[in-house]
C-alpha cells in the first residue's frame, strides 16, 4: 500500500470511528449539510473548529468554510466505502475498533489531566532542585595559542618567572584575544573542545596550566581568572516547559500504576 493510499485508509477508518461516536451521542439538531440525504452533525463541525482554535487558528467564517467542506467530503468517502463494502473488511473493522478505543483511552487521559493537574508550587520545588543540583559553574579565563610545544612550555616558564599573562599574549595566533590579553570572557563547560574544556575545570582560580594543553588548533596555555556559579534561567521563563514535562511523567507513572494492578496472563 503506498502513503497515500495507506493516509486515505486511515483517514477513513478515523472518520468512521468519529461518526459513530458521534451519532450515538448527537442532539437533535439542524445538521451543517445533508450529502444524499444523510445529515452531517453540526456538532461535529464545531468539535472539529475548537480544536483548530486551540491550536491557534481563528474562528471565522474562512475556517468554518473549511472545516464544512472537509466534512462534506468525508462523508461523501464514507457512504462510498461503505457502498464498496469496505467497512465490512475484517481488517478494517479490527482498524476501526482500534481506533475507536484509542480515542476512548486518550479521552481518559485527557479528563484525568485535568482532574490532576501538576501545581505551580510542585513545579517550583522541581526548578528548585533541578537548579541546586545542576547549575554549572561558570569560567572567566584567558588564553595564549601557539604552534609548538616548545613555544608552550617557554611561556610557561616566563608566567612562573613572573611576567603578566597579558604581556605575553601578544604573542598568541589567536587574534579574537591576543589584543585583550588572551581574555575569552565568561564560559560555561562545553564552549571549548574537550581537551581545553578539561583543563580549565581542572585549574584553581589564578592559576595556569603548567603543561601545554594541546588540541586541533595547536598549544594552549591557560589561565583562570575568575569562577562563579551559573544564572539559571527564571522561573517564569520555564514553568511552562517543566510543567509540561512533569505532567508527562505523571501520566506515565499513572499508566503503570493501572497496568501493574492490572490482571495480565
Amino acid at each position: 500500500m503506498n502513503h497515500r493510499t495507506g493516509a486515505l485508509a486511515a483517514a477513513l477508518m478515523m472518520t468512521v470511528a468519529t461518526s459513530a461516536l458521534a451519532d450515538t451521542k448527537a442532539p437533535a439538531a439542524a445538521p451543517l449539510a445533508k450529502v444524499n440525504g444523510v445529515a452531517v452533525p453540526k456538532a461535529l463541525a464545531d468539535l472539529l473548529v475548537s480544536e483548530q482554535v486551540a491550536q491557534g487558528a481563528k474562528d471565522d467564517d474562512e475556517l468554518r468554510a473549511r472545516v464544512r467542506d472537509h466534512l462534506v467530503r468525508r462523508e461523501v468517502l464514507l457512504q462510498t466505502a461503505r457502498k464498496a463494502g469496505t467497512d465490512k473488511l475484517p481488517a478494517v473493522q479490527q482498524r476501526i475498533a482500534y481506533a475507536t478505543s484509542e480515542m476512548l483511552a486518550n479521552a481518559y487521559l485527557e479528563r484525568w489531566v485535568e482532574q490532576n493537574p501538576v501545581t505551580e508550587a510542585e513545579a517550583r520545588a522541581e526548578y528548585d532542585k533541578v537548579v541546586g543540583q545542576n547549575a554549572p559553574n561558570e569560567y572567566l579565563s584567558r588564553h595564549i595559542l601557539v604552534e609548538s610545544e616548545e613555544q608552550a612550555r617557554d611561556i610557561i616558564a616566563k608566567l612562573k618567572a613572573g611576567t603578566a599573562f597579558a604581556e605575553l599574549a601578544v604573542q598568541s595566533n589567536d587574534p579574537g584575544s591576543k589584543e585583550r590579553g588572551g581574555e575569552l570572557g565568561w564560559s560555561r563547560p562545553g564552549s571549548f573542545v574537550p581537551e581545553f574544556d578539561a583543563a580549565l575545570q581542572k585549574l584553581e582560580k589564578g592559576k595556569f596550566t603548567e603543561e601545554p594543553v594541546k588540541t586541533a588548533y595547536g598549544f594552549h596555555v591557560i589561565q583562570l581568572d575568575d569562577i562563579r556559579r551559573a544564572e539559571p534561567p527564571k522561573f517564569e521563563e520555564v514553568k511552562d516547559r517543566i510543567i509540561e514535562s512533569m505532567q508527562q511523567a505523571k501520566v506515565q507513572q499513572h499508566i503503570e500504576s493501572l497496568v501493574s494492578k492490572a490482571k495480565v496472563q
